[in-house]
Formats: C-alpha cells, sequence, structure tokens
C-alpha cells in the first residue's frame, strides 16, 4: 500500500540531484522572500506585488539578450562574452524590478499611507496591481508561444564541475547558489552597517518615535522597496540562468512559495528568508521524488499551513527591528 503512495525507489535514485536542484531553487525563493520580509519588517505589510517585480525581472534578461541579438540557435559565447551578457542581464533586470517596486510604492501604497487606511485596504492594492502587471505584460508583451525564452548558447554554465552519487553539479547552479548567498551578504552588510539600514532598523521598532527623532520614513519606505525590487532582480537573473525562460504567470505561483520561505524562515528575519527559501526548495523537490512531480506544489503548500499552524512565527522568528545581523 505505501508503494502506490510513496515511489521510494524514484527518491533514492533522483536524491542527490533533487538536493542540488532544491537549493537552486531555494537560493531564488530566499531573494525573493527577502523582499516581502523587507516590507513587512518595515511597514507590516504583506506585498503581494513582489511576485510581479520578480517577473519583470525576468523580462528583462530576456530583453538584455535581444539586445545583444542571441536566440537559441545563436552562435554559443565564450569567454568574455558569457560574462559581459550576465552582466547586462543582470543590470536589466535589476533595473526593471528596482523600478517597478519604487512605482508600486509611489502609485499603490504611499496614497493609501497618506489616508492612513487601513491594513485590508492595503492589502487589496498589493493584489490590485499584480493582476495589473501581470495583464499588461500578457496583454502588450511581444507574442512569441506564450513564453519567453533566452539565448541558451552560453554552453560554459552546463559544464559538470563534480558529480555528487548520482546529481551532477553544473556551473549554472554553482552560480544561482553563491549569487544568492552574495546579495543576501551585501543585503545583511548594508542593513545593518549604514545610515539608511539603522533608519530601517528604526522605522521596523516604532515609526512614530523615528519620525520625532529626524528619521525620514517616507524616504526610508523607498529605501526599503528599492531593496526589496533589488533582491527580486536578482532573483530573475538567477531564475533565467537556471531555467532559461520565463512568461507573464511566473511569478505567481513562485511568489506565493517565496512567501511561504518567508513564513517558514520567520517573516522580518533576514537570516530567516535565506533558511526558509532553502529548507523550501529541498522539501519541494524531494517531495516531488518522493510523491511525483505533480506533487511539488502540494508539498510547498503543505509546509506553509503546518508553518502557521504549530509555528507562526517561523524557525527563527526575529524581526527586522530587532535584529543584529
Amino acid at each position: 500500500m505505501l508503494a502506490a503512495v510513496f515511489d521510494f525507489k524514484n527518491f533514492v535514485d533522483t536524491f542527490w540531484q533533487n538536493a542540488i536542484d532544491g537549493i537552486s531553487l531555494g537560493a531564488v525563493y530566499a531573494l525573493v522572500a527577502l523582499g516581502y520580509t523587507l516590507v513587512y519588517g518595515v511597514l507590516r505589510l504583506i506585498n503581494f506585488a513582489n511576485s510581479e517585480v520578480f517577473m519583470l525581472g525576468t523580462f528583462g534578461s530576456v530583453i538584455a539578450m535581444a539586445l545583444l541579438g542571441k536566440n537559441t540557435n545563436s552562435t554559443p559565447f565564450s569567454g568574455f562574452g558569457i560574462v559581459g551578457a550576465f552582466g547586462l542581464m543582470l543590470l536589466l533586470s535589476l533595473l526593471f524590478s528596482g523600478g517597478a517596486a519604487v512605482a508600486l510604492e509611489f502609485l499603490a501604497y504611499r496614497p493609501l499611507r497618506k489616508r492612513k487606511a487601513p491594513r485590508l485596504v492595503f492589502l487589496i492594492s498589493a493584489i490590485g496591481a499584480s493582476l495589473v502587471m501581470s495583464s499588461a505584460v500578457e496583454r502588450f508583451g511581444p507574442k512569441k508561444n506564450e513564453s519567453y525564452a533566452i539565448s541558451r548558447v552560453w554552453t560554459g554554465t552546463q559544464t559538470v564541475v563534480v558529480s555528487i552519487g548520482g546529481g551532477e553539479i553544473r556551473v549554472r547552479n554553482l552560480i544561482v547558489i553563491f549569487g544568492s548567498l552574495l546579495m543576501m551578504f551585501a543585503l545583511t552588510t548594508f542593513v545593518s552597517k549604514t545610515r539608511f539600514g539603522k533608519g530601517m532598523r528604526a522605522v521596523a521598532q516604532d515609526s512614530e518615535t523615528a519620525r520625532i527623532l529626524g528619521v525620514n520614513t517616507d524616504q526610508i519606505i523607498v529605501v526599503t522597496f528599492v531593496l526589496g525590487g533589488l533582491m527580486a532582480g536578482a532573483a530573475a537573473f538567477l531564475y533565467m540562468v537556471q531555467y532559461q525562460v520565463t512568461d507573464y504567470g511566473v511569478g505567481f505561483l513562485l511568489g506565493v512559495k517565496s512567501f511561504t520561505a518567508a513564513v517558514l524562515g520567520g517573516i522580518g528575519n533576514l537570516k530567516g528568508a535565506l533558511l526558509g527559501g532553502f529548507l523550501l526548495g529541498l522539501l519541494q523537490n524531494m517531495g516531488a521524488g518522493l510523491f511525483g512531480g505533480k506533487w511539488s506544489d502540494v508539498v510547498a503548500f503543505v509546509v506553509l499551513v503546518a508553518v502557521l499552524m504549530f509555528r507562526p512565527s517561523g524557525l527563527l522568528g526575529e524581526s527586522l527591528g530587532r535584529a543584529r545581523a
């Protein structure tokens, strides 16, 4: 009976590859989760539109490759060409996501804050903004079989670096994993060492007291959205390096799972977002190996329900305002 539910042979055969791919996927979850964590930590607002901020970042990478004139049948890049292509992809992904996050704050949230709107109104506004962005890309984006692929021509990223068990660690896995860790290090350093970072923690602790003490809360909120957008943009770039295809709906499920990762680690906690992202990526891929690929999304949502039931504060549970990064 258990064999009908659990595919133990497939789980064992794919264990190492699922672990490697799960960590890579978890790295993307972690960076998007940081966007949720930053905004929630400062504003106590769940920015559900962050998923579409990520989606727009993936199109930044698509446009970068279009500008370079590369498609799936082009001559492969080599050497500095790969570095230049990745640099342009990252730059445009950061610009698209960062710009979208700032526009979201100015157009969707700031007017509500000025009117001291209830939190439910912010949530509805976030959902509405999310739908507007995805619908706009669906309606006005260039049509190409309803999905948009970037060049698969940098063959070097497919190179196997090392084999573990039955799994293969490729160059692209290392780019994604170490890229996410580098972004996390940069963010924690910014929050703990800079004037803006200290202002973010002050506003997170008590916004009114911070305002009285001379902190420009509007400026701090903009910086928070910019940082969240940049994390989403970096995640979008790494996602395209790993999977190389996107569409207008790519942010929805990934955004929900990234929110799950933020809750799992402790929403409002920077290190918790990183921990939650990697754990969720592993659990999802291991679940797919054990139950079958069609159950991978179910595993993610079961994790969310379980965390909310048994440990709603998350694994680390420390808010941004109390963090000592």
